[in-house]
């Protein structure tokens, strides 16, 4: 049996918003959330607004434009961080 053919019955509908990662801002929720905490402990803890600002805008730029080449990033690093090394 080929891929295009089907048996009826054993359709079933994905939608796209099963499979894609959940995003705000154009960045992994997580990644954002963290950026925002970050920025604004900076901001409205330290009274250090320039740098709170800083902050938010480079993190936020870097998470956006690596989720735009992997979605996924945040699990890989997390994944990658948690790997002993080889010659270690």
């Amino acid at each position: 049996m080929s891929a295009a053919q089907h048996i009826e019955g054993y359709v079933i509908p994905v939608h796209r918003s099963v499979t894609q990662p959940i995003m705000m801002a154009g960045a992994p929720r997580a990644a954002t959330i963290l950026n925002g905490t970050l920025a604004a402990a900076l901001g409205l803890g330290l009274q250090l607004w320039p740098v709170g600002v800083a902050v938010w805008v480079l993190g936020q730029t870097s998470c956006v434009v690596m989720a735009k080449r992997d979605p996924l990033f945040l699990d890989v690093l997390r994944r990658h961080l948690r790997q002993k090394g080889y010659l270690a």
